[in-house]
């Protein structure tokens, strides 16, 4: 007894309950199957959220006569804005050639204008943590007080709606990811205080030959590590099955959709291992009270 280390304990404990073990891998890998799709649901919810910031700009229209050197230099003061990516200057034509390529219903009446009515403008796109509507307005504040500039326009409706949309996508996406996280731990809970009461009279044997609580609870903790690794192993494999059956079943939405990174896997992994931990204290200390 006194060489068994806690990982052999650990080990011998799958070979002596091999069914026990496998429906316990395979309920904590149920219950992170289930934090997996939500998870998978988040990421691309959040890509796309992205998608649609990296539409927000703030585009300046500029007053017609304004001199090519006038042009340049503020161009390089605006991109010199802290929250500013890049800008770039739209001419009056391509303006209208743009107008014409993309209104479609409208190509008629631009075909035969004598005069261009589109002025020229600045497009300035934001850094990605500048994508909001407190900072697309500090940007569009500072290009008005330029005396060339009519008119300066960045969504604002739709940029604070933005704004919300993503506040709300964090705030529902901690609650239930804390959720799906508690019944996991409750599950695996139960399937190591099953293994407790199994192995309930070893136990009482083992405290009768002077083992200590620690020495007791360290093959627990240990099988409930790797239980927990496993289960998100399982829960990953079942994750990709399911992303894979669903990006084949839609047509080019199916393109668009990500799977967890490398480092996203590693701390789902991780997760496993310290939720498997978490039910083992739990159980392992509330059962060896009562044995």
């Amino acid at each position: 007894m006194k060489h068994r280390t806690p990982l052999r304990e650990a080990l011998m404990t799958f070979r002596r309950t091999p069914l026990l073990s496998g429906l316990s891998v395979a309920s904590i890998g149920f219950s992170l199957f289930t934090i997996g799709l939500f998870g998978l649901v988040a990421i691309n919810f959040q890509k796309a959220l992205q998608d649609l910031a990296e539409r927000v700009e703030v585009v300046a229209f500029v007053l017609r006569g304004t001199p090519t050197e006038t042009i340049s230099t503020a161009s390089q003061d605006i991109t010199a804005f802290p929250e500013v990516l890049d800008v770039s200057y739209v001419t009056e034509e391509q303006a209208l050639g743009r107008a014409r390529r993309e209104l479609v219903e409208f190509r008629e009446a631009y075909r035969d204008l004598a005069v261009n009515p589109l002025p020229a403008s600045f497009e300035i796109r934001l850094k990605p943590e500048a994508r909001d509507a407190e900072s697309a307005q500090r940007v569009a504040e500072r290009v008005r007080g330029f005396p060339f500039v009519e008119d300066v326009r960045y969504g604002r409706d739709w940029v604070e709606r933005l704004d919300k949309l993503r506040n709300m996508a964090a705030v529902v996406g901690l609650v239930i990811g804390l959720a799906f996280a508690a019944v996991a731990i409750v599950i695996i809970g139960v399937t190591i205080r099953i293994t407790v009461l199994q192995r309930a009279k070893e136990i009482s044997i083992m405290r009768l030959v002077g083992a200590t609580n620690r020495y007791i609870r360290g093959p627990f903790l240990l099988e409930g590590a790797i239980k927990g690794i496993s289960g998100g192993l399982l829960a990953i494999a079942m994750c990709w099955a399911t992303f894979t059956i669903f990006r084949t079943s839609t047509t080019a939405a199916g393109d668009a959709l990500v799977f967890f990174g490398g480092l996203q896997m590693l701390l789902f992994l991780v997760f496993g291992t310290v939720i498997g931990l978490g039910g083992s204290v739990l159980s392992v200390g509330r059962q060896l009270r009562a044995v």
